[in-house]
């Protein structure tokens, strides 16, 4: 799996610190994403069609200049009267500009359909990675960090697909139309556009150069500014009460100080660009007016070249008239155009190439690797005890057991025995947070686990879930090593309650329906009331059907964590584990929630992490956690009768950090 961040901000007393990284592959990238725009084929040659119509359309309206300025001098010369052919070459410009209009407006249309259907695929393939990610992955990276993938650069990849990818190839083909018109009008002054070509071509390379790479730093910018925000605003309680305000306003003003440093270049020189480009087109202009006059004026039988290259090109007159100029002038404005398009443009595909390029870096990291193979079934037992697969839902489960040496299959009974046997575990490769662990836990018994923070004790339920995996020892799940079973299979066994409680948006209903999609509203009430949060619900005056918005805004943080214990409920689950399930609830409501706990309780093998030790008490079994090493394990009255840690803990004599 990539790790490695592409932007971060560290904190301590120096402040913020941001860092960039340059693109890994800009080519590989631009491929990537024009595959993307491959599933709509026959969409874009339609629309390279239309280009081209609007383009041609263009370039053959501009030289309809020359024929129609050449009747007007005839008439100002002779006085004959020509205002009917005068007129027919005013309509049939009028219905080439018309044509190329109309293919613009549909190819615009048409991009913007391809634009957002390709980022519709773009997203989706974003969301599903993440998705399949590991929670390694998102302890590594901050929410708004990875909220910035779907916001700031799929909108930059937007930008450029519906606007920049037509663009350049209109530019393109306007640019070589208008060259091969120009050089039929006149091999001279088109020498003239060919060194102010080479001179644009050299600004670009420089400007835009400089350019795109401030981009790249402002896209990587945006990502820490966003990752800060949202992390201070979810906490601003704690700020408040640690009265960080202006150390948080002071962290803040550097980091975005450095954002406004890399938009203000980025966009500086992007927009220093376009003028310089506008003016040397203007000087351009002028020297071509000046230029084409004198080779009217003072060589008349200059154009004889003109209409040999004319010839060689089809045949076009090429007399170097005032019409020609016109129209010669009017295409040294279209030469100038399609370059600043392109210079512009340049920029917007650069910062869709970084956005690009940080959202194919989360498509790529690899996915949560599962190689189980032992799935969970519905089973029924026969007379003599033997489990069988069942095709329906019988309330009773087994693993399936598959045995690739001879073929067979065989079943277990879902049960609960879960056991720890030699385990050792370290997060990042180089400090063990749990030593040689070794514990059990049969069906039907309540293992606590009390320490202090740090000490490994949600680091356990961590691995029987299979968030992640052990490195030396094993976990065994009804004597099937966890590594076997598949991640989803394992974690439908289990239920889990956690101090930080999350809710959906959605209806109190369907937050408690979250652990189990099958439950009637009979069995959400049933769960409720294990929960001991039927009672507050049934006060709301929309009940169970009351919305709950902003992860649970309306409802205070002890109503919430009832829903959360409902929500375990719910799933009925053979396992469960808590992890200061009860650590938001007053003590009132927590001997309430007791009775239920114990029904909930009943035939299921549970893990308690608990601060409160009241809560523990009852357990089977507690485990003394300790730099992730047990240091006593016992019932509660023998390690009182110990009095070892844990009686010092029970009896107030140590505390827990």
């Amino acid at each position: 799996m990539n790790e490695k961040k592409q932007n971060t901000h560290t904190g301590g007393p120096g402040g913020r610190r941001m860092r960039f990284e340059k693109p890994k592959n800009a080519k590989g990238t631009l491929i990537r994403l024009f595959r993307y725009l491959d599933k709509r084929k026959s969409m874009l040659a339609l629309v390279f069609l239309l280009v081209f119509v609007s383009s041609g359309a263009n370039i053959a309206g501009t030289y309809m200049l020359s024929p129609t300025i050449g009747i007007i001098e005839q008439m100002l010369n002779t006085g004959e009267n020509l205002y009917g052919k005068l007129l027919g070459y005013l309509v049939f410009m009028l219905c080439i500009y018309a044509a190329g209009a109309l293919a613009q407006y549909a190819y615009s249309r048409i991009m913007l359909v391809i634009s957002h259907s390709t980022l519709n695929s773009l997203r989706k393939d974003l969301f599903e990675r993440m998705m399949d990610l590991p929670l390694k992955f998102f302890d590594t990276h901050t929410h708004g960090e990875l909220m910035s993938r779907f916001s700031n650069d799929i909108d930059v990849i937007r930008e450029a697909l519906s606007q920049g990818v037509v663009q350049i190839i209109s530019s393109m083909i306007t640019l070589i139309g208008t060259f091969i018109m120009m050089l039929v009008l006149s091999p001279a002054l088109t020498g003239l556009i060919v060194i102010m070509l080479v001179v644009m071509a050299l600004i670009v390379k420089i400007v835009g150069g400089r350019s795109g790479m401030f981009f790249r730093r402002q896209q990587a910018a945006v990502g820490v500014v966003n990752g800060y925000i949202e992390e201070h605003i979810e906490g601003q309680k704690v700020i408040k009460v640690f009265c960080r305000e202006q150390k948080t306003k002071d962290e803040f003003a550097s980091i975005n100080d450095e954002y406004r440093v890399a938009a203000t270049n980025a966009n500086t020189y992007a927009s220093i660009l376009m003028p310089i480009m506008g003016n040397i087109s203007y000087f351009n202009f002028a020297m071509t007016a000046a230029m084409g006059a004198l080779i009217v004026l003072t060589v008349p039988d200059f154009s004889s070249i003109s209409r040999t290259a004319a010839a060689l090109l089809g045949g076009v007159s090429a007399e170097l008239s005032i019409g020609n100029i016109a129209s010669f002038l009017q295409y040294t404005r279209q030469f100038s155009q399609p370059i600043s398009q392109v210079s512009q443009q340049f920029n917007n595909i650069l910062s869709a190439l970084a956005g690009a390029e940080r959202i194919f870096d989360i498509i790529d990291t690899a996915p949560e690797v599962d190689d189980g193979y032992v799935t969970l079934v519905n089973a029924t037992l026969d007379k003599n005890g033997e489990v069988h697969e069942a095709d329906h839902h019988t309330g009773v489960w087994a693993w399936k057991h598959p045995h690739a040496a001879d073929g067979s299959v065989t079943y277990t009974l879902l049960r609960g025995d879960v056991r720890f046997e030699n385990v050792t575990f370290s997060y990042d490769g180089k400090k063990d947070v749990l030593k040689n662990i070794s514990l059990y836990a049969k069906p039907g018994q309540k293992i606590a686990f009390v320490g202090s923070t740090g000490a490994g004790k949600t680091t356990i339920t961590n691995l029987i879930n299979r968030f992640y995996d052990v490195q030396q020892g094993k976990i065994t799940y009804d004597g099937i090593n966890i590594k076997k079973i598949k991640k989803d299979d394992l974690r439908r066994s289990l239920s889990m309650v956690l101090q930080d409680t999350h809710l959906f948006t959605g209806t109190i209903e369907e937050n408690i329906r979250y652990g189990n999609p099958d439950a009637t509203h009979d069995d959400i009430v049933r769960a409720a009331k294990i929960a001991n949060a039927d009672d507050f619900i049934s006060r709301l005056p929309k009940g169970y059907e009351t919305p709950v918005t902003g992860d649970g805004g309306n409802l205070s943080q002890g109503q919430r964590q009832l829903l959360a214990i409902a929500r375990a409920a719910v799933a009925d689950p053979p396992v469960l584990i808590l992890d200061e399930a009860t650590s938001s609830i007053d003590t009132r409501t927590e001997r309430l929630i007791e009775k239920g706990m114990d029904q909930l309780m009943e035939g299921r093998t549970v893990f308690v992490i608990a601060h409160r030790l009241s809560t523990v008490r009852n357990s089977d079994a507690i485990m003394v956690l300790e730099h992730g090493e047990i240091i006593e394990k016992g019932s509660h009255d023998e390690l009182i009768e110990k009095k070892g840690r844990y009686y010092s803990l029970y009896t107030g004599l140590f505390e827990l950090d």
